[in-house]
């Protein structure tokens, strides 16, 4: 509907809170608000498409996807590069994990994904099959959480994707709460949509439901207290969902599913030997949600309207400000901030108060914000911007661009390894083109001890867990072999925070590693630059090969904190 006119004391329509059952219906066919921001609504319009396309389109997939001018589409994806948010990868336009910092704002103010996970990992440790947390979406269910086992036939659901509710378990459930409005937009909804094109995540319905099914489904799990997908969603897929309740309202804050397939489970079996524990672990969960304590704010991202204002002053016309400042929006919610009135959201992001009132009413026909008297918060449509394809990233792809970069600007070969047993395992490359070069593919294996990268691998450790194979061999006659040096060196590197490695591995072949830690500060993986000697002396690659490494692996980290917050980011 139309978003009114919004102050501290006079805030649009309310709604339940982000954590439970939002009000279903169709996509809102109400006219744009007069006060909506135009570049915000496009621009919006670009990361769903691009989330839609899996994460890429060109400029042109874009112009014909959105309806966009050409000229829009150029200075739309010029502006979110800018901010971090896509790569302008030749002629595509490619989503870059730095976006998926508008989904954890969401799911860090929804809270339930860091106090439920642990139990959720457990769970599916413990039944080897899949688990995930679901809220509802309108009419639909959406992923917070997913613990997916990996098998030659998996689930390809991932967090963020939308479901109809009428084809999962979890659907029913939330249906348990629904108003008699609510149920009049979703059949008004299905009426529009039967073949639920409005789902993009879920497989064509292959078979219309039979009229009153859906309901009848959902009288049954308001008085089982629990809910059944027999291959609803797919042929072969089965599933059972149990309801977690806030403790302190007794409403749905979301459900925990166990997911499996048929060659494993019917949807009986699954029911009768899985529900109990299922069920146990929903109990542990109400009782994770009674005990926690309230949140404490985290702080605010800063400086956010100077940033975008600079940007503009740098890149002209070609920087959409009011885009880049609406999306700021959305970041000043987070822990401790799940609710803030228009002041606070000014203030956090530094804007004026007229100008976030406006993207709050953008983001409120949108669906992405909700208002509840005098305060805003974000919904869980806000995982729709790009969160789905890019929470399965692996660190090797994140990595990708920066290496490309690296090797342009120092005209050197760069490649990342994670450590195996005592071997390091190259698990991406950037090759320059030269007569003579480095000639390794991915998944090679060499030994840790001998090698830059296994050297800041190793020093990572400590002394007593690091894999060396005793007695070191010799590789070349400038191999370390001794390992009390060894330990020493080890030492050094993991206080200097590199390793350069001279002609140990091979004759004439000199590398400088530097170490790429997660978000705990764990060192998870290595990169390097390697070349022959003769085209840099020692004294160059420390002056001006190391920093130009080390701000690639600063880089590459910054993203993969972002991605590693909500998600698992595979290393290899």
């Amino acid at each position: 509907m139309p978003a009114k006119s919004t102050t501290d004391a006079d805030a649009a329509s309310c709604a339940v809170p982000a954590d439970s059952s939002a009000a279903p219906s169709a996509p809102s066919p109400a006219a744009v608000p007069a006060e909506a921001v135009t570049p915000l609504l496009r621009g919006i319009a670009v990361l769903l498409r691009l989330t839609e396309a899996a994460g890429t389109l060109s400029p042109s997939g874009l112009e014909r996807a959105t309806g966009l001018a050409r000229s829009t589409v150029d200075r739309i994806a010029a502006t979110l590069a800018r901010m971090g948010y896509v790569r302008l990868d030749g002629r595509d336009v490619v989503l870059a994990p730095r976006l998926m910092e508008l989904g954890n704002a969401y799911l860090a103010a929804l809270r339930l994904p860091a106090l439920l996970d642990a139990r959720g990992d457990a769970l599916a440790d413990e039944l080897d099959e899949s688990v995930s947390l679901a809220v509802a979406d309108r009419d639909g269910i959406r992923f917070i959480h997913q613990a997916t086992r990996r098998r030659a036939m998996s689930l390809s659901f991932r967090i963020g994707d939308l479901l109809p509710a009428e084809r999962t378990a979890p659907g029913a459930l939330f249906a348990t709460e629904w108003t008699k409005e609510e149920w009049r937009a979703w059949r008004e909804h299905r009426a529009s949509d039967p073949e639920n094109r409005d789902f993009p995540a879920a497989p064509p319905l292959r078979h219309a439901l039979a009229d009153g099914e859906f309901e009848r489904r959902t009288a049954a799990a308001a008085a089982d207290g629990w809910a059944l997908d027999d291959q609803l969603i797919e042929p072969g897929l089965v599933a059972v969902s149990v309801p977690v309740r806030d403790p302190r309202t007794g409403r749905i804050v979301c459900a925990a599913n166990v997911v499996s397939h048929t060659s494993r489970h019917t949807a009986a079996g699954l029911r009768d030997t899985l529900l109990p524990r299922l069920r146990e672990a929903v109990r542990a969960m109400e009782d994770d949600l009674r005990e926690v304590p309230p949140a404490q704010p985290a702080a605010a991202p800063s400086g956010l309207a100077a940033w975008t204002g600079a940007s503009k002053q740098e890149l002209g016309r070609e920087f959409v400000e009011s885009l880049a400042r609406g999306l700021t929006v959305l970041t000043s919610f987070g822990e401790g901030r799940a609710e803030l009135t228009l002041t606070e959201v000014a203030k956090a992001t530094g804007l004026a108060r007229a100008t976030a009132r406006r993207a709050l009413i953008t983001y409120e026909h949108l669906g992405l914000v909700r208002a509840r008297g005098r305060v805003f918060e974000l919904t869980p449509r806000v995982l729709a911007l790009g969160f789905p394809p890019l929470s399965r990233i692996s660190l090797p792809e994140i990595a990708a661009p920066h290496m490309a970069e690296l090797a342009g600007r120092v005209h050197e070969s760069t490649s990342l390894a994670v450590l195996s047993g005592d071997d390091i395992q190259y698990t991406a490359r950037v090759a320059t083109s030269r007569i003579m070069s480095v000639n390794i593919t991915l998944g090679t294996r060499l030994p840790a001890y001998a090698t830059s990268m296994g050297r800041v691998l190793l020093a990572d450790l400590p002394p007593a867990e690091r894999p060396l194979p005793l007695p070191l061999r010799p590789v070349t006659r400038h191999t370390l072999t001794d390992p009390d040096t060894l330990t020493r060196l080890l030492d050094d590197v993991r206080t200097q925070g590199h390793a350069l490695v001279d002609a140990e591995l091979e004759e004439g072949l000199r590398s400088i590693a530097v170490p790429v830690h997660d978000r705990s500060g764990r060192v998870v993986a290595a990169l390097n630059v390697a070349m022959h000697a003769a085209r840099h002396t020692v004294e160059e690659c420390l002056r001006d090969i190391l920093p130009e490494l080390r701000a690639t692996a600063d880089r590459i980290e910054g993203e993969l904190r972002v991605a590693g917050r909500f998600t698992r980011v595979p290393v290899s």
